[in-house]
């Protein structure tokens, strides 16, 4: 058996044995599991890769003087900070999903969305309203954007939805956008409690948006959001990680698992939102003054890791 089949067989077995032992509800406990294979490009690390010849110009671009900021782990509006997630078993009933503007770009229902799943936001929320599913024992990620429940919830409307298999992740077809603006899966790229004060080691890149993004992408983004044609401005899909000279034994707790993962595995650009805005889980035990100190990174603390082929239309 070839090396890298051995390493996909390996992984499966690992989920399968470990998927038995999570538990339903929104935002359960992953107990930090691996959602994605290991050879997987969120998973990568990246600590040596080349830096980008426009990396300089890009980090300026966004803001050389602007922190990092955690966009979970509080509550806004009264609802909890972050993008949530909703874990299923394999038996949970799935509920037509009606697409709208994003239909021709979306994998068609049904989906296994609860009644009750979280919303981004909350019911009432004007924002992105993602709705993240993870089936645990098929180990499949159903995702949507702008979702409403009908009915009830017996039945959702929404913008666009895509369903990812996690024991063997497809990239969507170029040019197609999934949940997220940059056709890539969200859950796998959130920061979540069960690894950072869990396991307290963080093995893949997180997600991060930023204000103002080019009208390209690169992989393993296959999607872009902007009319911006700057050269000098951040293309979806772009990485950046934190710089191996920066001192991060300064740091403690959460602030320094999320930072030396940064150095690690970097963060990918995946939506247009805040600078440097990070993206993470609800959980009620997140302790918000532990997650704040890494607002005194800034822009000039990070680089741009080598990009692959830009695409632009």
């Amino acid at each position: 058996m070839k090396a890298t089949a051995l390493l996909f067989f390996s992984f499966t077995l690992s989920a399968l044995a470990q998927q038995p032992q999570l538990k339903t509800g929104p935002n359960a406990d992953l107990g930090g599991a691996l959602l994605m294979p290991a050879d997987d490009e969120w998973n990568r690390n990246v600590s040596k890769d080349e830096v980008d010849p426009l990396s300089d110009a890009i980090i300026a671009s966004i803001g050389a003087e602007t922190g990092l900021h955690e966009d979970f782990g509080v509550v806004w509006k009264g609802q909890p900070g972050g993008i949530p997630y909703y874990v299923v078993s394999g038996d949970q009933p799935k509920v037509p999903i009606h697409f709208n503007e994003g239909k021709d770009e979306s994998d068609p229902g049904p989906y296994p969305v609860p009644p009750d799943a979280w919303i981004e936001g909350g019911a009432q929320s004007d924002g992105d309203r993602h709705v993240l599913v993870l089936d645990k024992d098929n180990w499949k990620l159903y995702e949507i954007y702008h979702a409403f429940p009908l009915f009830g919830g017996k039945a959702w409307k929404a913008y666009s939805g895509s369903v990812f298999d996690l024991k063997a992740p497809k990239p969507r077809p170029a040019g197609w956008t999934s949940a997220d603006a940059a056709g890539l899966l969200i859950l796998p790229g959130l920061a979540r409690y069960d690894e950072i004060c869990g396991t307290k080691k963080l093995t893949h890149a997180l997600r991060f948006t930023v204000k103002k993004s080019r009208h390209a992408n690169v992989p393993p983004a296959t999607h872009f959001a902007s009319p911006h044609k700057d050269a000098n401005l951040p293309p979806m899909g772009m990485r950046v990680r934190l710089k191996a000279s920066f001192d991060t034994s300064k740091f403690t707790g959460a602030a320094n698992v999320i930072l030396e993962g940064l150095k690690t595995h970097g963060m990918i650009l995946a939506d247009n939102g805040g600078d440097w805005f990070i993206s993470g889980a609800p959980d009620d035990r997140w302790v918000h003054e532990e997650l704040l100190p890494i607002r005194k990174v800034k822009g000039r603390d990070l680089e741009v890791v080598k990009m692959g082929p830009i695409t632009t239309r």
